[in-house]
């Protein structure tokens, strides 16, 4: 079974489920904006509630605590030590080893205290990044990461008619 397919089956596991999808990331920074640039593309085609969260995921805390959803999806650019473009999916405990967030607050942090409020089942989907530097442009194979989350989110979260 291929990685794109073993992936799949791990998301479309929360097919179903109420799901806030949180994209975390800066735009003006190559790669990391793929958690933005994801949300933007699958905006008005799934069921999912999205939040851009942008650089400050912590602003959205109490918005996802009054939601209470099953399921928090967060996607960032995570480096993990794959090669670029490289999606996976990591439980909250798997981060502390090997996260570098340039983002205000760290994005485990952020979901602790989410937890420390309201039960939800947390997953954190990273995309491998080859440029993080202000001004640099996305990678390919970011680019193409991105491209298959957007589909493969469409189709697990498809709009209710």
């Amino acid at each position: 079974m291929g990685a794109d397919q073993k992936l799949f089956e791990q998301l479309n596991k929360l097919r179903n489920s109420e799901t806030i999808i949180v994209g975390i990331g800066n735009t003006l920074k190559g790669d990391d904006g793929a958690g933005p640039l994801v949300c933007e593309q699958i905006g008005g085609k799934v069921c999912a509630e999205l939040i851009d969260a942008g650089t400050v995921p912590e602003n959205y805390i109490q918005k996802i605590i009054k939601k209470a959803p099953q399921n928090l999806l967060i996607i960032d650019a995570i480096d993990f030590g794959a090669p670029t473009g490289t999606i996976n999916i990591f439980k909250p405990e798997q981060l502390n080893s090997f996260v570098l967030s340039t983002h205000t607050l760290s994005p485990r942090l952020f979901v602790d205290m989410v937890c420390r409020e309201i039960k939800v089942d947390v997953y954190f989907v990273g995309i491998q990044p080859a440029e993080m530097q202000v001004g640099q442009p996305q990678s390919e194979q970011v680019s193409q990461a991105i491209q298959w989350l957007a589909v493969a989110l469409t189709e697990i979260f498809p709009l209710r008619k």
